[in-house]
């Protein structure tokens, strides 16, 4: 899967995505990122993006020329068409099933925008999708780039250990993850359950189980769908919900 994000600032991607999981899977191959930098397609001999608004109005406007001739010339690296983002307040929040679904493409363009937005004329002729990390405003979209790319980019095959799989599983069937704990035994008057310290799989399972509802019930209630719960985790639920009043 290749991914290609188009920026202002390419330095800020490496140190984040150069490193740890991702990194690893660019060695490996699993996944292949390329951060272009917008300047290098602008026509303008001062290299200018942006520009002020018609209409009159505060701050800057990203251009479209520039975004435009990026994205054409990208294109023409890639075996097949891209699918193209761009980071904006306005998109579709972005989610772990949003990150499922981006792996549909083989190829995706990252527009990330800038300054007081961006000319309506890349949305309306170039971008696919708006996508948003959340309603809250940031410098730019570098950093909600990097976001869906490491959230999309760990779940292709080879770049997640076999274990941690299953906690993505478990946060895609709508519920947070478990409580987690290692050693020591007791830290500050604080123990670990003893439930974990038995050896019995079953109940450690039960108790996992448990506080995964528990957690969202209580953490992310916007999360639980209860209708996707099996009949014992609906016992769970309705004697969390007892233990609540």
């Amino acid at each position: 899967m290749r991914f290609d994000v188009i920026t202002l600032f390419p330095e800020m991607f490496e140190a984040v995505l150069g490193t740890s999981i991702i990194g690893r899977a660019r060695k490996n191959g699993a996944v292949d990122l390329n951060f272009h930098n917008l300047r290098d397609y602008s026509q303008d001999k001062h290299k200018r993006v942006d520009d002020y608004p018609y209409g009159g109005g505060l701050g800057m406007v990203m251009q479209c020329q520039p975004i435009f001739s990026a994205v054409e010339e990208i294109s023409k690296m890639l075996k097949g068409s891209p699918h193209i983002l761009l980071m904006s307040p306005k998109g579709r929040t972005f989610s772990q099933n949003k990150a499922k679904e981006l792996l549909q493409h083989d190829n995706i363009i990252i527009i990330c925008g800038h300054y007081e937005g961006i000319d309506e004329r890349v949305v309306q002729g170039l971008v696919d999708e708006e996508i948003s990390i959340g309603d809250f405003i940031l410098t730019g979209g570098e950093i909600a780039a990097m976001a869906v790319i490491d959230a999309t980019a760990r779940l292709l095959p080879g770049v997640l250990k076999e274990e941690d799989s299953y906690n993505i599983e478990t946060f895609s069937n709508g519920l947070l993850e478990y409580p987690q704990y290692t050693r020591p035994v007791e830290y500050k008057e604080m123990k670990v359950p003893d439930v974990l310290l038995s050896g019995h799989h079953e109940n450690i399972e039960k108790w996992r189980k448990y506080h995964s509802i528990k957690d969202t019930y209580i953490k992310r209630p916007d999360m639980l769908n209860v209708s996707a719960l099996t009949k014992e985790e609906k016992k769970m639920l309705d004697q969390i919900i007892e233990e609540e009043k």
